[in-house]
């Protein structure tokens, strides 16, 4: 899970500091490094790229007065490729025809296949991103027009990518056939958009134009926004529940459905699903339960506390690299309230239980403030399987629900019990057809099709 970013200005108005606002919004999508690449006065592409977060890496002054009406950015969490800033995005190319750039969010499943093919053609490889095939597979193709070896190139491709590109001097954003990934389009004024999110484009002052839709790819230049299908025929589409439940902001909106409201309703279902009358108050994890807190509060009739205190100058743990940050993570970002918890019993409610160690570390210093009792309530369906397609959980492994059942898995977190809702309750509370709803970490149907057929050239 990554988050894109890019700004096209056929007026000529530089872009390149609502790349780096766009950006700023999209922090929540990757912590581990951010870039930018923007055509430059000769019409070539230039390209910055630092470690850590945004106002880290890049240097937002020089940004704002760099003359360019074109540009793409890319916050990262690696997937495929490790943190090395050799894997941080945009990645930059120039081919026969032109200059590129690329800025991917998603995971090709395919990927490991076609770089071996393209390496027994001569390849050479600068990352271990799988996002750098995307350029190699439009320079195989030096007799096709840029847009056309695109095109091309995106049929050969399984999994999931939501891009940014630049080719030339145009903008162009593309979507996987299936939609893992969300994107949208922008407009203020003359200038276009396209984000992870909309939270982005409110930020910029813009108004949501449209999402662009799985399968097609959308072309910014100075005719305006043009778009064109990928002729790839796809069985059903596949929208990431996840983004609903966790990866989001709870301020942006996808596929027509506020995520705020989608997370309410979640909560709603869970104290349907799973009531504890004898709870004395509620609670959400920070800041990933709170809001399916309030709508388990509020349909269970049970009072809503803060009782944790975040320490918002400390990034999320779950999409941090490693095992040992993640640990330190919980103790210096989050402190329980004592004189809130003594003696009460208490529902804590968190989106997503993914590896245990975030929820035993809460429940652990919760009981220590004199919590009576804590029943755990989880906003949405075990995570059992390994995602393919932008989710950093390699194998199952890694995953808690997946090691043990739901009785183990209470005594390791320490809870004195542990609920889930179903995949029904959350396919009902985000709205959409259960066919338009990607649950494979939850349930293991992965989408149809192979993950590693040869492409040809």
């Amino acid at each position: 899970m990554c988050g894109i970013f890019g700004a096209y200005s056929p007026m000529g108005k530089k872009v390149l500091e609502d790349v780096y606002l766009g950006l700023y919004a999209l922090q929540h999508r990757g912590q581990e490094a951010a870039g930018v690449a923007w055509v430059n006065p000769q019409g070539r592409i230039s390209s910055i790229k630092g470690s850590g977060l945004v106002h880290l890496a890049l240097n937002q002054a020089e940004l704002a007065a760099v003359e360019t009406s074109c540009a793409i950015g890319h916050v990262r969490y690696s997937t495929a490729g490790g943190s090395e800033l050799a894997n941080a995005q945009p990645l930059t190319a120039s081919t026969s025809k032109t200059s590129l750039a690329v800025a991917h969010n998603g995971n090709l499943t395919n990927a490991g296949g076609i770089k071996l093919f393209l390496e027994n053609r001569g390849a050479i490889f600068h990352s271990a991103t799988d996002t750098e095939v995307i350029l190699h597979l439009m320079a195989h193709q030096p007799h096709k027009e840029s847009l056309d070896a695109l095109l091309d190139s995106l049929t050969r491709l399984r999994g999931a990518y939501s891009l940014a590109m630049v080719i030339g001097q145009d903008l162009v954003a593309a979507r996987d056939p299936w939609g893992f990934r969300p994107l949208v389009i922008g407009k203020r004024d003359d200038v276009f958009y396209v984000s992870s999110e909309t939270c982005a484009l409110n930020l910029v002052g813009a108004s949501v134009v449209r999402e662009v839709e799985p399968g097609e790819v959308v072309i910014f230049g100075r005719k305006g926004m043009d778009s064109i299908p990928i002729p790839v025929d796809v069985k059903r589409r596949y929208g990431c529940a996840f983004e609903f439940v966790y990866f989001a902001r709870p301020d942006s909106v996808i596929s027509g459905r506020s995520v705020y409201e989608v997370r309410k309703e979640l909560g709603r279902k869970l104290a349907d699903r799973a009531p504890c009358p004898e709870a004395h108050l509620a609670t959400g994890m920070p800041d990933s339960g709170t809001i399916a807190a309030l709508g388990y509060a509020e349909k269970s009739a049970t009072p809503y506390e803060q009782t944790v205190v975040r320490n918002r100058y400390v990034g999320r743990t779950f999409i941090e690299p490693t095992q040992r940050v993640r640990e330190l993570g919980v103790r210096i970002k989050l402190n329980p309230i004592t004189e809130v918890l003594s003696g009460k019993n208490v529902v804590v409610v968190d989106d997503s239980i993914v590896r245990g160690t975030t929820c035993q570390r809460m429940i652990s210093m919760i009981k220590a403030c004199g919590a009576s009792q804590v029943h755990v309530r989880i906003s949405s369906p075990p995570v059992r399987f390994p995602c393919y397609y932008g989710i950093d959980t390699p194998t199952r492994v890694e995953l808690a629900a997946a090691r043990m059942n739901l009785r183990q898995l209470e005594r390791e977190v320490g809870a004195d019990s542990l609920s889930y809702i179903t995949e029904e309750d959350l396919i009902e509370a985000i709205g959409l057809p259960c066919g338009e709803v990607c649950t494979a970490c939850f349930s293991g149907q992965y989408m149809e099709g192979g993950e590693d057929n040869e492409p040809e050239l």
